[in-house]
């Protein structure tokens, strides 16, 4: 029975632990690894890039020179210079404009034909640098102020959670080895007086 519940211990350790981590991974993928890279989150909204990239899908990019950037790549671009509306596309051909600046033509994975207007290097917001599906959605939810309280609240939720099965541990462990105390002598085995050695 012993041997059942400290498998049962085991095993909610192990689902709390992997809950933490992936808690973690969500809120590092969400926000830290973005401010820390210089990134950009963006939500793709539309189904032009499926299947890599389905709506929800957050899309994290990251600013390159336009001579950088290479057919193949994922942008993100304003549609019209300095507006908020973006689009994140594949670059499937590059081009020289009339004054001798590169130009992108883009294409959604999942459109038959390319966008119409040539991406121009003022447009370009960044080149894809990791996306995770779903995870837009939530991000969707909360605006700046309120991504920030709520990052706050997980990470110390998190952190108070973590001392919390940490000292939990520690605090068995010493438990264990207190109740668990070899003798200070040795323990003879057979008929009484006879020792084996």
């Amino acid at each position: 029975m012993r041997r059942l519940g400290r498998v049962l211990t085991w095993c909610c350790h192990l689902i709390s632990w992997v809950a933490v981590l992936g808690v973690a991974a969500v809120v590092t993928a969400a926000v830290l690894l973005p401010r820390l890279g210089g990134a950009t989150p963006y939500t793709v909204l539309t189904g032009s890039m499926r299947p890599s990239m389905p709506p929800g899908t957050l899309v994290v990019v990251r600013p390159e020179p336009a001579a950088a950037v290479r057919v193949g790549d994922v942008v993100t671009y304003q549609l019209h210079s300095g507006e908020p509306e973006v689009v994140t596309h594949r670059v499937v051909a590059v081009g020289i404009d009339g004054a001798g600046h590169r130009i992108f033509r883009t294409q959604g994975d999942a459109n038959d034909v390319p966008d119409a207007a040539w991406v121009r290097p003022v447009q370009l917001k960044g080149v894809r640098w990791y996306a995770v599906p779903h995870l837009g959605r939530v991000s969707n939810l909360l605006n700046g102020a309120e991504r920030q309280v709520v990052l706050t609240l997980v990470v110390g939720a998190l952190l108070t959670y973590a001392a919390i099965m940490i000292g939990s541990d520690y605090r068995d462990r010493r438990r264990r080895r207190r109740g668990v105390r070899m003798p200070s002598f040795p323990v003879l085995h057979g008929p009484a007086g006879v020792g084996r050695g």
